[in-house]
């Protein structure tokens, strides 16, 4: 992790190959490689399989990740550099590029419609930045850096939805599950600071979906977001977990208003990681270490699932933001809960603190 960058940066990248790519990707619709149950005729997809397995050590966080169909590009969380790599279809690295910005913390990865990678410098564990950013990666060898504020003070961030007219949506990662959607009040630039707004929350509820480095609190924070490439839905993850929306035209605020289809994800070390699949119908996932599995994973049909209402979202202007959050008991029901634990006990112990003073005092 590093310092923050300085507030506009605009260096050369070679990035013209790759660049090539990532347009071909948006213009020419991939089928991704079948697995071998879907090989047989008539033979439907399996709800989920690995489409292969992540073993190069460069790649030991990966934090976002982009489908093109045949291949993919990933994101690796933290370094000195901006770095994205495209993967073939059996996770070998066919291509790295970089780019000369030194990020803080990029956490998520998404693909615009010209074919701009944009990469969401948005981690802030200690919440001490003032700035945080979005790192544009140009097919015509540029990179760019978008520096932007919260109107609230700072907030640990991981998933970006980039709305199909080219809007950021910063989605927080919070400890007891009721997070924040922000967007840029104006439009992006590289010579000023742009302040966001607060305009929704989600909340996430316990599933009981196992996985993750923090047990039952990594049921509740969000590590990634992904806008499907034909603009049909959105979803946002957790560690354990995806939340699918369908999306009406780049109205991001009112599809998290609706209700989302849960999809349990299979258990992984640390999930942050997720796309739809080019043709938009399926979720791709990744996760940090390894060696570490890339599934494609299967969205049910909401019209037949029981399970459609675990998360929900309130416009940012509502004043019941209390969401359906955990009890203690629950959200520290574990051993490998150690972070969210510590915090949760230092809030209550400070609590207590306060309390016992003032009754003293009024003694």
């Amino acid at each position: 992790m590093q310092a923050d960058s300085p507030p506009s940066v605009r260096r050369p990248l070679a990035f013209a190959r790759l660049g090539a790519a990532l347009l071909l990707g948006c213009a020419v619709p991939l089928v991704a490689a079948p697995s071998a149950a879907a090989e047989e005729a008539g033979a439907p997809a399996p709800e989920s399989f690995v489409r292969c397995q992540v073993t190069d050590p460069a790649l030991a966080e990966i934090s976002g990740l982009v489908d093109l169909g045949v291949r993919m590009v990933v994101m690796n969380d933290g370094g000195e550099q901006v770095s994205v790599s495209l993967l073939d279809t059996d996770c070998r690295v066919v291509e790295t590029r970089t780019a000369a910005v030194d990020p803080y913390d990029p956490e998520d990865l998404a693909l615009g419609a010209d074919g701009t990678l944009w990469l969401a410098d948005i981690g802030d564990n200690n919440s001490v930045r003032e700035t945080v950013a979005l790192i544009a990666l140009r097919p015509d060898d540029s990179a760019e850096v978008h520096r932007l504020t919260y109107p609230d003070g700072a907030h640990d961030a991981e998933a970006l939805l980039l709305a199909p007219d080219g809007t950021p949506y910063i989605v927080t990662k919070e400890v007891l599950g009721s997070s924040g959607v922000y967007r840029p009040r104006g439009p992006l630039s590289v010579d000023a600071t742009v302040p966001m707004e607060r305009v929704a929350t989600v909340n996430m509820t316990l599933t009981g979906t196992a996985g993750g480095p923090v047990g039952r609190a990594g049921q509740l924070l969000i590590t990634g977001g992904a806008v499907a490439p034909d603009g049909r839905a959105l979803a946002l993850r957790t560690y354990t977990d995806a939340y699918v929306w369908p999306l009406t035209g780049s109205d991001v605020v009112g599809a998290l208003a609706g209700t989302p289809v849960r999809v349990a994800l299979p258990p992984s070390p640390q999930g942050e990681a997720i796309s739809f699949t080019a043709d938009g119908d399926r979720l791709v996932v990744a996760s940090e270490g390894v060696p570490s599995d890339v599934v494609e994973v299967a969205v049910p049909d909401d019209s037949a699932s029981t399970d459609s209402v675990p998360a929900g979202s309130a416009a940012a202007d509502d004043t019941d933001e209390s969401g359906p959050v955990p009890t203690l008991s629950e959200l520290t029901d574990s051993a490998a809960a150690t972070i969210s634990t510590a915090v949760i006990a230092a809030a209550v112990a400070g609590a207590v603190i306060w309390i016992g003073a003032l009754l003293l005092r009024r003694r």
